[in-house]
Formats: structure tokens, C-alpha cells, sequence
């Protein structure tokens, strides 16, 4: 699963990098994002203009549902599954997006107490995962944009760590994936494969992750050595 996050990338380079129309300046450097808050997506403009960069609540919400809290257990969506299930299957036919990210975190499957790691880009390049979205309407009229990571079996680097990871899309991609450029189903499924382990590079970092009040940039600071179980 993807549960943790990072992005801090300045607003005008996400801006520049995923040729969105606007940015968005009030947008802090995040280091410890965690489900349910605002995260960053970018979305594709039906009616021809350029991308957008626009804040949605991180825990997709079906149109159909009755109760928003549902958003909690779906903030990921499993590739394997995600054109049939039917909390994801519209927004994969029609609400794709792309979620930038620096870097995500995973906890070492078995370790005591359990060891939290950052796995990023070795070029430190931003990624950009695949994403849904969906719109969702309030019983008082009151809509709601909210959206899921995309999640694929883990390459060789994550697997040792745990057994799933986003889907990180290649650049050439992304138009694929945003519906700027048709693509059948089948073509949209093969894009959902894990990415080359040699992309990413992973270290463990301290506790301080584990607590979603923790928000700052010493959370990616490498380990100089693992503490002893």
C-alpha cells in the first residue's frame, strides 16, 4: 500500500514539470502526508485547456456513497483489480489523475519495533503517481473531490519491505494516463506495472515519521545506522 508521502517540491517547478495552467502558491513542502488531508493532483481539462493543479482530499469518495468516511478505507486502489471494483471502475474509465510526490515511506515488514524507510528517486527527481478522483455530493449540496493512489506489486527494491507499492508512471505516460490521448482499457492496465527498481533508491529513516504530527524535512534524513531490535 502507499499510507505516507512526500512532496516539497516548490509550487511553480510542479507547475512548470506537469505543464499545468496554474500552480499553487500557498501550497507548503510536505514531508509526512498522511490519508484523508488535501494532497496535490494534477488533472486534465475536458474542454481542451491546459492541466490543472488543484487540492483533493486524499481517500476517494464514490458519487454513490452514503457516508464520506468511507473516503478513509479507500485511499488506495489496487491495480489489479481497479477497472472492476466498483468503488474505482467510472473514475478509471473517466477521472484519472497524477499525484506528484517526492518520496513515500514504508515500514519493514517483521521489524520491532517496526522501521520506517523513504524510498525516492536516485536522480532525486519528483514522481508522479497514478491516481483516481471522483466528485462527490453532500445530501446539504455541498461537492467534495477526493482521490486514491493507484497501488501495483512491489518491485525488487520495496519487496523486502513490503508486498505493494504505487504505480509510478513514466513522463511519456502521463497523457496516456490523464486521457489526453486514447487508450483502450487494456493499454491503460499494462501502464500499471511496478517501476524499474534501479529508478528508486530506499533508506531508513527515524521514528519520527510514525506520528502524523511530525511535518519537516529532517523526516528524509538518512539513518546513520539501524537501532538494534
Amino acid at each position: 500500500m502507499c499510507g505516507r508521502y512526500a512532496s516539497n517540491t516548490p509550487p511553480e517547478l510542479m507547475r512548470q514539470a506537469f505543464h499545468t495552467q496554474n500552480a499553487l502558491p500557498n501550497l507548503p513542502p510536505r514531508y509526512n502526508i498522511a490519508p484523508t488531508q488535501d494532497i496535490a493532483a494534477v488533472r486534465s481539462n475536458p474542454d481542451g485547456q491546459l492541466r490543472s493543479l488543484d487540492l483533493l482530499r486524499w481517500g476517494l469518495i464514490p458519487s454513490w456513497a452514503k457516508d464520506p468516511a468511507i473516503g478513509a478505507r479507500l485511499i488506495n486502489a489496487r491495480a489489479e483489480s481497479v477497472a472492476d471494483k466498483p468503488a474505482f471502475r467510472d473514475a478509471f474509465r473517466r477521472r484519472r489523475c497524477l499525484i506528484p510526490a517526492d518520496a513515500f515511506y514504508e515500514w519493514k515488514a517483521g521489524s520491532r519495533p517496526r522501521q520506517p524507510y523513504a524510498i525516492r528517486r536516485r536522480d532525486g527527481g519528483m514522481m508522479a503517481f497514478a491516481g483516481l478522483w471522483e466528485n462527490w455530493k453532500s445530501p446539504a449540496g455541498i461537492w467534495q473531490r477526493s482521490c486514491t493512489i493507484v497501488t501495483t506489486r512491489a518491485n525488487a527494491l520495496v519487496a523486502p519491505l513490503h508486498d505493494r507499492m504505487p504505480v509510478i508512471l513514466d513522463a511519456v505516460d502521463h497523457t496516456l494516463w490523464l486521457g489526453e490521448e486514447a487508450a483502450s482499457p487494456d493499454r491503460l492496465q499494462a501502464l500499471l506495472e511496478p517501476c524499474p527498481p534501479d529508478l528508486l533508491e530506499a533508506f531508513p529513516v527515524g521514528p519520527a515519521v510514525n506520528d502524523v504530527k511530525n511535518d519537516h524535512s529532517g523526516l528524509l534524513q538518512p539513518l546513520a545506522s539501524l537501532p538494534q531490535e
